[in-house]
């Protein structure tokens, strides 16, 4: 879909509420097409990335893995050099 969309699940810490209500508006201005809608839009807007960041904390507390947590840190560096040895 978006490459900027970040992965939440298995994380420690986990994650935020602000990195959550930013997953949802990045994905409600997919949907909508609007980075910033009109004010005739803006209701219908916001409520759509309330109700997404409310469906992303369930589904992030209901999901359940095997799998040891992944470090952040780690993470990054990985994708730090992804993203290096894609564009050297």
């Amino acid at each position: 879909m978006c490459r900027n969309i970040r992965t939440l699940f298995n994380f420690e810490p986990p994650a935020s509420e602000d990195e959550i209500r930013a997953s949802a508006l990045q994905f409600v201005r997919k949907l909508s097409g609007f980075n910033k809608p009109s004010q005739a839009n803006a209701a219908a807007f916001n409520r759509a990335v309330d109700e997404v960041a409310d469906t992303a904390r369930r589904l992030l507390g209901a999901l359940h893995t095997h799998a040891p947590t992944r470090d952040r840190e780690v993470e990054a560096a990985k994708a730090r050099e992804r993203s290096r040895a894609r564009f050297n």
